[in-house]
């Protein structure tokens, strides 16, 4: 299979990276906790693996990355971003802006580089796992160089 953006982006950008690679199941819809349950299953703790939230802000959209077993707070997300205020993004508009399918929204590659915020938890760790694209593929990165490329900002953003 060919290369996602995701993996495109971090190749050109020079980004150390592993992809891991698990059987996604159609049925599935809950994705965070599906990615969770497969890589633990590889020995992969589960506060190590991430998902990438659209959100929408007064002036457009934005990206949250939480750990995937946790809920992400709107409004931390929205103070570290400036923002007055923070709503989970329409699928169908986060699907348009990202170029990628609800449940595989990479924050890397993206069409259209949006504001940032990661989880400050991910600094805990050597390497973080997010999606890499694609259903059923995760992506390992320094916490160092998700936050680089992306050009995000790190808070308290758990609920």
């Amino acid at each position: 299979m060919a290369a996602t953006p995701a993996l495109a982006a971090l190749t050109k950008a020079g980004v150390p990276h592993e992809v891991v690679k698990y059987d996604h199941d159609p049925r599935e819809h809950s994705f965070g906790a599906e990615a969770v349950s497969a890589l633990a299953r590889a020995g992969i703790a589960p506060g190590q693996i991430y998902k990438t939230l659209v959100i929408a802000v007064p002036n457009g959209l934005a990206v949250a990355i939480v750990q995937a077993s946790a809920r992400l707070s709107l409004k931390a997300a929205a103070a570290a971003l400036g923002a007055a205020k923070a709503a989970m993004a329409e699928p169908a508009v986060a699907e348009r802006s990202t170029g990628y399918v609800v449940g595989a929204v990479s924050p890397f590659g993206q069409r259209k580089r949006l504001p940032t915020v990661v989880d400050v938890r991910a600094l805990a760790f050597q390497r973080v796992f997010c999606s890499a694209g694609r259903r059923g593929w995760d992506v390992a990165v320094a916490p160092q160089d998700l936050i680089r490329v992306t050009g995000a900002v790190t808070a308290d953003i758990q609920a």
